[in-house]
């Protein structure tokens, strides 16, 4: 018999291992389906019809997660985003949809859905969604072992409106239905595993796997075996026959991230299952037949590969049906408040806190490069809650990298802006006077010195000397 200790011990374990999870859909069939999956997860269920029955269920009892669908008669899911994310709940909030609309998924993460599912969806991937959210939702080991893992979605990659984020989004609601082959290309943080779900969210292929698989992790003995499968006995240390990424997502959606790190050796048979459909598992002569959807992508530039020799060209046109290209954080600066508050407002929830971003501040972010886009912005909201003492992040409390002359400058100029707006044309005026006057001290009025230090001609800068009536040394 266990001392009575051990037990208690065992049991808080058990108690703080379970999760409240509110479950809000108008179809008792899908709640049924969920509330399976979640209660085979071990963690305690309550259901809810709609958004109006949601919200007081949230205001009678403290949850870890609320699953909801979007659409629901008296009020929905929007409607339950709203109040999860109230001060004093701040719950995460995975949304189900019925919807045909990629855009529908996108504005739920926009009002700070942690993410989106597509009925039909596999029971596999809630299970995994659910288990993300959790972990992300409760600090501590857990959440920084799913951190590590990188089993984190960047759901908030798409949040925002810039034009080239919607241009984004109106190739893939374009192409999602189709069964193209699909390549994302974009800097490292920018969101492409986002896009290749939502390309499989919005396929035929939703009710079956998505499958992910980054070919630059995987050891290059291993390749071949993890992507086609294996036999038993096959190769040293394989003692049991595994299926393969392929067959894994057989009616679904594979996923290849980092496809540039693929061999050379690889690259052929690859090029062969695009082209037949077919896959050979190591160790095996029987070929067997696949039907799954392949989306690509790639931070670096295959184009200049395949002229390199480190790419086969006819695996980049294979590959290149579609190509996607995912802009920069830098690019789209107009998207960085939104993303600053999803960010805060996810951060805030785990950390219990309610801390927010100066306008000076949000000025200084907007007018940063993000070299590491979505996931550098989210790694230093983050970093800034946990650090802050006062509940407002200021200018003084971001990192020296993100500070410059002119974005100290700008920050201090919205700082002072008025409430009622701000005169956009005299404001940029006076910051380039400003930054004009700093360039002549610094070259000793030297305007070849100064030019070059504000990255203008001399001729440029002489004219805007003359318009700003600076007077200067040669």
């Amino acid at each position: 018999m266990e001392a009575p200790d051990k037990v208690n011990v065992l049991l808080r374990d058990t108690l703080d291992a379970m999760a409240r999870v509110l479950i809000v859909d108008d179809e008792p069939e899908v709640r049924q389906s969920v509330r399976r999956t979640v209660e085979h997860m071990g963690h305690h269920v309550t259901e809810a019809v709609d958004g109006v029955d949601a919200a007081k269920a949230l205001d009678g009892g403290a949850f870890d997660l609320v699953v909801s669908d979007l659409g629901m008669p008296r009020a929905d899911g929007f409607a339950v985003l709203r109040k999860a994310h109230e001060p004093n709940l701040r719950t995460p909030v995975v949304i189900l949809t019925a919807s045909t609309k990629v855009s529908d998924c996108v504005e739920a993460m926009r009002s700070g859905a942690f993410n989106f599912l597509v009925k039909p969806f596999h029971p596999d991937e809630l299970r995994s969604v659910i288990e993300t959210a959790l972990a992300r939702g409760r600090p501590g080991p857990k959440a920084a072992a799913h951190r590590e893992a990188g089993t984190d979605q960047p759901q908030a990659a798409l949040v925002g409106d810039s034009a080239a984020l919607r241009g984004v989004v109106e190739i893939v609601t374009h192409v999602a239905g189709t069964d193209a082959t699909v390549l994302l290309l974009g800097e490292s943080g920018t969101g492409k595993e986002v896009v290749a779900r939502l390309l499989h969210a919005f396929s035929p292929r939703v009710g079956n796997a998505f499958v992910a698989v980054n070919c630059g992790a995987i050891p290059d003995g291993l390749v071949e075996s993890e992507l086609f499968g294996h036999a038993k006995g096959a190769f040293t240390g394989a003692t049991d026959a595994r299926a393969g990424k392929f067959l894994e997502a057989d009616g679904g959606t594979l996923f290849l991230d980092e496809i540039s790190e693929l061999p050379l050796g690889l690259q052929v048979k690859l090029l062969r299952v695009l082209q037949d459909r077919i896959i050979t598992p190591v160790g095996e002569s029987k070929t067997r037949q696949v039907d799954t959807r392949v989306v690509a992508a790639s931070n670096s530039d295959l184009q200049a590969l395949v002229k390199e020799g480190k790419f086969r060209s006819d695996l980049f046109f294979r590959l290149n049906v579609v190509p996607i290209t995912l802009p920069a954080l830098r690019e789209r600066a107009e998207d960085v408040p939104p993303l600053c508050q999803h960010f805060l407002a996810s951060a805030n929830r785990r950390t219990k806190r309610n801390v927010t971003l100066s306008e000076a501040a949000m000025v200084a972010l907007q007018l940063y490069d993000w070299p590491g886009n979505v996931r550098e912005l989210e790694n230093l909201v983050e970093r800034l809650v946990i650090l802050n003492r006062t509940d407002v992040i200021g200018v003084d409390d971001l990192p020296r990298n993100l500070r410059t002359p002119a974005t100290d400058l700008a920050a201090a100029v919205a700082s002072d802006a008025p409430a009622d707006g701000i005169d956009l044309p005299a404001t940029l005026a006076r910051i380039e006077v400003v930054l004009i006057e700093r360039a002549m001290r610094a070259a000793n009025g030297n305007k070849t010195r100064a030019a070059e230090l504000l990255g203008l001609s001399r001729t440029t800068l002489f004219d805007k000397l003359k318009r700003a009536g600076i007077e200067a040394g040669e």
